[in-house]
C-alpha cells in the first residue's frame, strides 16, 4: 500500500521557520522524482519545489526561491522542505507528491505525479 505522510506544519509568525517531512512507503522512493505542492482554498494546487532522483537536481518556484530548501533522505524514504523567512502568503495546505516514473513534462503539472499525501497545514500570521 502506497503511503505519503506529511508532518511538521503549524502556525508561525512572519519571518519564522518550519520544516516539513514526508515519509513514504509502498513504492520505490529512491528512484522517484519528488515534489512539494501547496494549495489555498479556492485556488489550484501549485508546485513549489521538485527534487529529481537522477543527479538530485532541484528546481524551485520563484515564490519560494531563496527561502525554501527541498531535500531527501533515500535511506529513510523521507522528503523534507525547510521553510525560512515565512510570509503570510505562504499560508496553505502543503502536499508531497511522488512520480515513480521520471517526469517527462512540466514538473509543476500535477498529472506527472502518481501519489499524493494528505497534506499538512501551514499558517503564517502575526
Amino acid at each position: 500500500q502506497v503511503r505519503l505522510v506529511e508532518s511538521g506544519g503549524g502556525s508561525v509568525q512572519p519571518g519564522g521557520s518550519l520544516r516539513l517531512s514526508c515519509v513514504a512507503s509502498g513504492f520505490s522512493f529512491g528512484i522517484s522524482d519528488m515534489a512539494w505542492f501547496r494549495q489555498v482554498p479556492g485556488n489550484e494546487r501549485e508546485g513549489i519545489a521538485v527534487i529529481y532522483n537522477v543527479g538530485t537536481s532541484i528546481i524551485y518556484d520563484d515564490s519560494v526561491k531563496g527561502r525554501f530548501t527541498i531535500s531527501r533522505d533515500n535511506a529513510k524514504s523521507t522528503l523534507y522542505l525547510a521553510m525560512n523567512n515565512l510570509k503570510p502568503e505562504d499560508t496553505a495546505m502543503y502536499y508531497c507528491a511522488a512520480a515513480p516514473r521520471p517526469i517527462r513534462g512540466y514538473w509543476q503539472d500535477e498529472s506527472q505525479y502518481a501519489y499524493w499525501g494528505q497534506g499538512t497545514q501551514v499558517t503564517v500570521s502575526s
